[in-house]
């Protein structure tokens, strides 16, 4: 079951350095049961700040998050987290690592299985249930690590750049199963991206944040259907809008860190209308 989740101005400070870092600032939004919803923003924006913030993991300095109307004071099985990084346990098969989490919430060994089975099956892994993570691709990984959260079901997903470090063909792919796990097991997901191309072609909507400290600078609701064309001119142009209010953002980053404006990344650009990169986004 989906939960809604409320963030009502919330700021985030850290002391560094005998001084006071402010990482968000007065962060508020809302995003209903069920919805998709895609964090774009600069590097050091607070994206990855306020994921922890709404699974618990960390506390905000002021202000306050609400899942379904109750305060978040600490993690909890409603809402986890998918990092970039899949962090298996190399001494565990694919289902041990899937049963992992079920074995810790005291799930009898038989529906753990049963559940952990089902959910590797729902990744396209059920060839791999025995194998460890060293015999398997970067790819197969993050699919693990995607079926051990499933698997407890949580109402809300929150996924921190979990294809990041992918290659191209292996990122769409697992855009595609990801969309799909969304439709059955029709959860809340917030994910977090740099990549504008991936934010339009999953989302929603895609909320923009500004440079340090981190504010919501735009809501962009993608109103496409699904699957989205890479070459749907309304997409390109939606992407474009994106792409000159974050570049001003990147551009704060650069200068302050490097004293001169960067370029933005390759994966940034959006895709010209009169070019093809597969069929879907």
């Amino acid at each position: 079951m989906a939960a809604h989740v409320e963030v009502q101005h919330v700021c985030r400070r850290f002391a560094h350095n005998s001084a006071t870092v402010e990482v968000l600032q007065d962060i508020t939004f809302a995003i209903a049961k069920g919805e998709f919803v895609c964090l774009l923003g600069p590097s050091g924006c607070g994206k990855s700040t306020l994921v922890n913030l709404i699974a618990g993991l960390d506390q905000p300095s002021s202000g306050a998050i609400r899942i379904d109307g109750r305060l978040v004071e600490r993690p909890g099985t409603d809402r986890l987290v998918v990092f970039q990084e899949a962090a298996l346990f190399p001494w565990l098969t694919v289902l041990g690592n899937v049963e992992f989490g079920l074995k810790m919430a005291g799930v009898p060994s038989a529906e753990r299985r049963e559940r952990a089975l089902q959910f590797i099956k729902l990744v396209h892994l059920s060839k791999f249930t025995h194998a460890y993570p060293f015999q398997l691709s970067g790819g197969m990984k993050q699919r693990v690590a995607i079926a051990r959260v499933l698997a407890m079901h949580p109402a809300i997903l929150l996924m921190d750049e979990p294809f990041g470090a992918l290659d191209a063909q292996t990122r769409g792919l697992l855009q595609d199963e990801l969309l799909e796990l969304w439709r059955q097991m029709q959860i809340t997901i917030v994910f977090v991206t740099h990549n504008v191309r991936e934010a339009t072609g999953l989302a929603d909507r895609v909320l923009e944040m500004t440079a340090r400290p981190g504010r919501i600078k735009h809501v962009y609701a993608v109103g496409l259907p699904r699957p989205r064309l890479a070459t749907d001119p309304h997409l390109v142009a939606l992407q474009r809008r994106i792409l000159s209010s974050l570049g001003e953002e990147v551009a704060k980053v650069s200068t302050e860190e490097y004293g001169e404006t960067v370029p933005l990344p390759s994966d940034l650009a959006p895709v010209p209308v009169d070019r093809t990169l597969g069929m879907h986004i």
